[in-house]
């Protein structure tokens, strides 16, 4: 949201706090299609859905920008507020069983879907400044 903000010149600055933060992002929509498969076994168990990639909030933080052709270093700045005292550095799912029993992969890759949030939040803000005239 931040990153389409500074793109139309409402905001200067995107403060984050542990760029090393790995996380396993995935597409709601691929996440949803796995849950239908989920429903429609006959013997309920549970699943984890995940990309079993993980990617860091700077890499995020860098496709975002890129996408938008500014460059990311000018307007992140390390704010301590944002670094969480009992951080996790690594989050990543393993989707071994919903992959082999439901048949279901992740569509949508990382770098897409980054891009997909950005332009989905060009769009809203766009939108959000026509309407106020």
């Amino acid at each position: 949201y931040n990153v389409a903000r500074i793109k139309l010149g409402w905001a200067h600055e995107l403060r984050l706090g542990n760029l090393k933060a790995r996380r396993d992002w995935g597409f709601a929509g691929d996440y949803v299609k796995a849950m239908w498969l989920m429903l429609q076994q006959e013997v309920p168990t549970d699943y984890v859905v995940a990309t079993g990639v993980t990617h860091s909030v700077q890499e995020f933080v860098e496709i975002a920008f890129d996408h938008v052709q500014l460059d990311w270093q000018k307007y992140v700045l390390i704010d301590p507020r944002f670094v969480r005292p009992a951080e996790v550095d690594f989050l990543q799912g393993d989707a071994t069983k919903a992959r082999k029993e439901l048949g279901w992969e992740p569509t949508v890759s990382f770098e897409e879907l980054v891009k997909l949030m950005v332009e989905a939040d060009l769009e809203l803000l766009s939108k959000e400044a026509k309407a106020k005239g």
